[in-house]
Parts: structure tokens; C-alpha cells; sequence
């Protein structure tokens, strides 16, 4: 159980609410003055404080020390005692966060009613701070291939730093992941990760959202930089953002500080912040859309987050990764995967990417009707996301050529097709299909297939004549 910190410069009255709350099972400390309080509070922050408004001979008074403990301790609940009590202190405290007010002399009972609800707070508390930790901690890198492989190595090297990550890559290929990866691995993996979902804020409350605001019906209300406090800020699709509030996140980064709507005083925050886009910044740059002081402040390092269909080969692990994930959130079938969805899955068409495939997935166990092994006719038919338009004109194409060029034209296809579904390994490519590797290597040289860098894996494409 957390302790209790009672700060009060009336010694009989700190050291009776001490053996109060110790008659009660409670662990306290005790402070007489606000540079004892500060020093409490710097050796370890408690699980609530009781804090006197009125201190003789201190530097600072309860409502001083109230704004120090709700800007570096958020979490701490704070209940004010005074003997000095009307409802314009009450009010202030409240204002500046305090979970309660209490007059001297007061009654044990109310008194134990307040803390005890405090100290469930504090606790509530704790545990959602434990959740949004282990929720960080979840996220898991997926794959095998060439691909993910530099993107693992990438990935690696930045998890130790505090530097400022700038994630690209097309939507639904795990950047968000790749983020909480980099998290989840670094020193900073016992606090929070607070995710900023910009393309989904309105914009008319933005600032609100990502500052907090103080108002005096409402108290303060933190926003999301200060509950990401001490961990890590993640701001996804940040080319939403809207430019007026761009400005001021620039200044944050800058000093580590920011002003709630409709508060005056300063707040610190230590943060390092990961951020993400599908799109062009620079191109968004030129069209006004996204300051340039900030894409640099932002883009410390950038890393390319690959496309499913260029890791291909880390496809048939992804897929059995959510089907025991469904199979251990939801109950779904814990089916295997056949050797004929594993080839179609790797062959198919991916716009979505990995939300798609796991998507796809998950579609499958609700709907099938056995648990065997996942087949191929049990996947969405001509491939997920291929257009029927695409293969009927494949079909028309083909039936307008000669059989020797139509066979080319299929060959060509199914090859590149094989190549790109094993991450450009012509060995593992020329097993599958059946030939040798000198005369794999032939075929493709008539048929004009080429196999380039790409992402970190070799792909097959038409050679440009």
C-alpha cells in the first residue's frame, strides 16, 4: 500500500493524523514545513497527500506547494485542511486540482471517509498507469525477411536514445507498432505511451485535447502531453495536425513546457516523442500545409516502415500470429494454415497491408465453418483488394494472344509473382516451382524479369527495354 504524506506546520496535528492513519493499517511520513514537504516529495512521491493550506515559516504556502505536486505528481491526490476554511480557499484549492477540502477542527470519521476514497483514487490511479505500461510493453515485431530485418535493425538502434523518430510508410503497415516497439524497448518502457490520433481531433479542440484546460467549474483537466509525462508521445498521421496548433507543439519541443487553455501557469513535461505519416511532408511543406521547423524537430530520424507486400515472405508468420492472438482474445478457432492459403495469402494483393491481412484473417474464423486447416478456397476469392475488373481484363488480354504468348505472359506473372512471394530468393523460388536454378535463371532472363533492391528484399519486375 502506498503511504501518506501529512504536511502541516502544528506538530500535535500532523502526529495525530499519523497515528490515526497507522491505527488504520496506513504507512505515513510527515512534514512541518514546505522545504520538508519539497524533499519528501523529490525522495518519492506518496500515494496521497494531506496538506495544510496555512504554513508559518515556510517559503511556500499549501496552495503553492498543490500546483508544484499537480504539475510534477498528477496522479498524487492532494486533500487541503485548514482552520482558516471558507468556500473562496475551497474554491482555489479545488481550481488547482485539490481532490477535497477539509476545515479544522475536524471530524475522524469525515476524515477517514475523504482519505480512504482518496486512496482508492490513488490507487485507480496507479493501476491505469500499470495498464497503460503493459499496454506499451504488448507490442510484438512479426517477420523474417530481408525486409523486416532492416527494419528490426533500424528500430533497434534508436530504442536506447531519447532521439526524435519520424516513422513513414503506407497506411496499415505497422507503424504504430514499430513505435510501441521502440518503447517497449527503451528506458523509458515503465511509463506511458499516449497515442495522439491527429486526422481524428477536430481541429477546434485540438490545443484542449493535447494541453489540458483549467476552468473554475471544472477544475484542472489534464491533456494528453502531460499525461504522457516521463514516457513517450506518438503522434500518428501528425500532417493532420492543424498548422495553429503545429506552432505551439514546436514551442513545447523547444522548452518542455506548456500553458493548459485557460491557465497561466507553466507546466513541465519530459517527453520524447515518435511520430508518423502516409504522406509527403515535404510536398506538404511546399503547399503550406505542414511547418518546416517543425518537420525538422521532428524527422531526427527517419525510418521507412515497409509495405506488406514488400515483406512477403513475412506473410504466412503474420498470419498465424493472429489467428492465436483471435484464438486468445476472442475465442476464435485456433486453426493451422495450409500449404494453399499460405501460397494465395502470398500472392495476393495487399493495399491495406497489415491490417488488412489481419482483417482478412479474422474474417475467416468467424465465418468458417470447421476447424481444420485454414485452405485457400477458404480466403476472399481473386485475391483481397484485387480488382474483378483487373482479372477480366487479364482473361480478355489472354484470349486475344497466340499460345505462345499468351503462355509467356502467364509465365511471366506466376514467376514474378513466386519470386516476390519468397523475398526474391531465386533457390527457394526454383524449389517451389519445380526447376532447376540455372534454368529458373534462364526462363526469367527470356521472359525480361529483373530482381531489384527493395525495402531490404529482392523483387521481381519487367525489365525496362
Amino acid at each position: 500500500m502506498s503511504d501518506i504524506l501529512v504536511v502541516d506546520d502544528e506538530r500535535d496535528i500532523r502526529e495525530l493524523i499519523c497515528d490515526i492513519l497507522q491505527d488504520e493499517g496506513f504507512s505515513t511520513r510527515m512534514a512541518g514545513n514546505s522545504d520538508d514537504c519539497m524533499a519528501e516529495l523529490n525522495a518519492a512521491p506518496p500515494g496521497l497527500m494531506i496538506l495544510d493550506i496555512w504554513l508559518k515559516d515556510s517559503n511556500m504556502d499549501g496552495i503553492d506547494i498543490l500546483k508544484h505536486v499537480k504539475r510534477d505528481n498528477p496522479d498524487v491526490p492532494v486533500v487541503i485542511i485548514s482552520g482558516h476554511g471558507n468556500i473562496e480557499i475551497a474554491v482555489a484549492a479545488i481550481k488547482q486540482g485539490a481532490y477535497d477540502f477539509i476545515e479544522k477542527p475536524f471530524n475522524i470519521d469525515q476524515l477517514m471517509v475523504v482519505i480512504r476514497r482518496a486512496m482508492e483514487t490513488s490507487r485507480l490511479r496507479r493501476e491505469n498507469s500499470a495498464l497503460r505500461r503493459q499496454d506499451g510493453k504488448t507490442a510484438e515485431m512479426i517477420g523474417q525477411g530481408a525486409a523486416f530485418k532492416t527494419l528490426r535493425s533500424q528500430l533497434d538502434k534508436v530504442t536506447k536514445s531519447n532521439g526524435r523518430v519520424m516513422l513513414t510508410g503506407p497506411a496499415g503497415a505497422g507503424k504504430e507498432v514499430a513505435a510501441r516497439y521502440i518503447h517497449g524497448e527503451s528506458n523509458r518502457a515503465d511509463a506511458p505511451f499516449v497515442t495522439v490520433s491527429s486526422a481524428s481531433i477536430q481541429p477546434d479542440h485540438m490545443e484542449e485535447v493535447l494541453f489540458g484546460r483549467e476552468s473554475s467549474e471544472r477544475g484542472v483537466e489534464q491533456g494528453l502531453l502531460e499525461q504522457a509525462h516521463g514516457g513517450v508521445i506518438y503522434f500518428d498521421e501528425v500532417a493532420d495536425m492543424p498548422l495553429g496548433t503545429q506552432s505551439k507543439i514546436l514551442r513545447v519541443l523547444v522548452d518542455q513546457s506548456f500553458t493548459r487553455v485557460g491557465g497561466t501557469a507553466k507546466v513541465r513535461v519530459d517527453l520524447r516523442v515518435i511520430s508518423s505519416t502516409t504522406r509527403d511532408l515535404q510536398a506538404e511543406i511546399a503547399a503550406g500545409n505542414f511547418r518546416e521547423e517543425l518537420y525538422h524537430r521532428l524527422n531526427v530520424v527517419p525510418i521507412q516502415v515497409p509495405s506488406l507486400e514488400d515483406r512477403r515472405e513475412d506473410i504466412p508468420h503474420l498470419a498465424r500470429h493472429f489467428i492465436a492472438q483471435f484464438n486468445s482474445d476472442q475465442g476464435l478457432p485456433l486453426r493451422d494454415l495450409g500449404e494453399d492459403a499460405e501460397a494465395m495469402l502470398q500472392t495476393m494483393r495487399w493495399p491495406g497491408n497489415v491490417r488488412q491481412l489481419k482483417n482478412v484473417i479474422e474474417r475467416v474464423l468467424i465465418l468458417g465453418e470447421d476447424t481444420g486447416p485454414i485452405e485457400a478456397r477458404d480466403l476472399p476469392g481473386h485475391g483481397e483488394g484485387a480488382s474483378e475488373e483487373e482479372d477480366i481484363a487479364l482473361s480478355a488480354g489472354l484470349t486475344t494472344l497466340p499460345l505462345r504468348e499468351a503462355r509467356e505472359l502467364f509465365e511471366r506473372h506466376y514467376l514474378m509473382a513466386q519470386i516476390n512471394r519468397f523475398g526474391g530468393n531465386i533457390s527457394r523460388t526454383a524449389s517451389f516451382v519445380g526447376m532447376e536454378r540455372s534454368a529458373l535463371h534462364r526462363k526469367l532472363k527470356s521472359l525480361g524479369v529483373v530482381t531489384t533492391n527493395k525495402s531490404g528484399a529482392r523483387v521481381a519486375q519487367v525489365e525496362e527495354s
